[in-house]
């Protein structure tokens, strides 16, 4: 494939694909953003025109995710990993219990830091199951004093997902987002609070989406340090110090983008059409690919396979000679993953469909 005329075929776990409209839009904006005479990255985020671009991102937020007015969305740092220790300093009490329910090595890495607060348990596991399912919603059973329960809602190095979320009652459920938000609609009311880096669906790296009820913030541990509070962020409109104003910007413009395209309805439509091509292709293979997630626990994000020891690497070879970027299964297990995020168009999921077929074709 030309490069310097055609755009690879990005299926990156993240940072990944962002839609070519907004890069390009994007571009246009950089050195002289709206007439100002400044790039964005140079304005004050105290500025009228940021202030504009912040709340608008906001707001579209709301909006296309229908997130209820009695919720506070905060844009922060420090990723999905950094939050994995502020829930449980926030809401953990010395004392308490926490159930979280593990799905995969982000669970687990979110599960060792609670820890380090109070007292997590392990509601449920599917890790003697190599982390190929999602557990059955009666198998949940949790304490009825727990402070709160966590769960992962995509599991990005083993291309699980929830299709349906467990009813917790009166007890708060906690969600990490990072590779599936904005994929589909969700009742946003089931959970107490969701969080997501935002470099796979919402934008670049270096922005965190945070959504969390106001009730729920309420009960929140005061005495932790100023910069690790939600309530800081909510109280400042999350200006408290400087936000990455330009990956706030264009986590706006990727939520324009979607709004252009119909909204979430759309995009899951399409989100289900580009898996579907790949799938179709590992279940009519007669085993040279094998899926590693069983069929029921299947993420629309993460597609994870595998094939033959002596021609996965083949496979990945020529992959990349044909201008597949990002194939590689994650360094912990190997395999092959093909992470198809809202901005990864049909057109590159159709191409890997028929590249896997001619490669089965070639050394079956």
């Amino acid at each position: 494939m030309n490069q310097t005329n055609t755009r690879a075929y990005n299926f990156n776990p993240g940072p990944s694909a962002l839609p070519l409209e907004v890069l390009e839009k994007a571009q246009r904006e950089l050195i002289n953003f709206r007439g100002t005479g400044m790039s964005i990255m140079e304005m004050s985020h105290r500025s009228s025109t940021f202030e504009e671009i912040h709340n608008g991102a906001i707001a579209r937020l709301k909006k296309l995710f229908s997130i209820p007015d009695d919720y506070e969305v905060l844009f922060l740092q420090g990723g999905a990993s950094l939050q994995f220790s502020m829930i449980p300093m926030n809401f953990l009490k010395a004392g308490q219990k926490a159930g979280y329910i593990m799905t995969g090595s982000w669970s687990e890495k979110a599960f060792k830091e609670a820890k380090l607060f109070g007292e997590p348990y392990q509601i449920a596991s599917t890790k003697e199951n190599k982390y190929r399912n999602i557990p059955a919603l009666q198998d949940i059973q949790y304490d009825l004093d727990a402070a709160y329960v966590h769960l992962t809602s995509n599991n990005t190095i083993y291309g699980t997902g929830w299709h349906d979320f467990p009813d917790t009652g009166n007890i708060p459920l906690i969600a990490d987002m990072s590779s599936d938000i904005m994929s589909k609609p969700i009742d946003v009311s089931k959970f107490s609070m969701i969080y997501a880096g935002a470099q796979k669906n919402l934008g670049p790296s270096g922005v965190t989406v945070v959504i969390i009820r106001k009730d729920f913030l309420e009960t929140a541990i005061t005495e932790i340090p100023t910069m690790l509070k939600y309530s800081t962020f909510v109280e400042n409109n999350s200006l408290y110090n400087t936000p990455p104003t330009f990956g706030i910007y264009m986590l706006g413009e990727v939520l324009n983008w979607i709004e252009d395209k119909g909204g979430l309805s759309e995009i899951t439509k399409l989100n289900e059409e580009k898996a579907k091509v790949i799938y179709d292709v590992i279940d009519r293979s007669n085993g040279f690919y094998t899926g590693h997630a069983t069929p029921e626990s299947r993420s629309l994000m993460n597609i994870t396979f595998r094939i033959a020891e002596e021609l996965e690497k083949q496979f990945l070879v020529e992959a990349k000679e044909a201008g597949f970027v990002g194939l590689n299964g994650h360094r912990s297990v190997g395999g092959c993953r093909a992470s198809t995020y809202n901005a990864v168009p049909f057109e590159a999921c159709q191409a890997l469909s028929d590249f896997m077929v001619e490669f089965q074709n070639k050394h079956q």
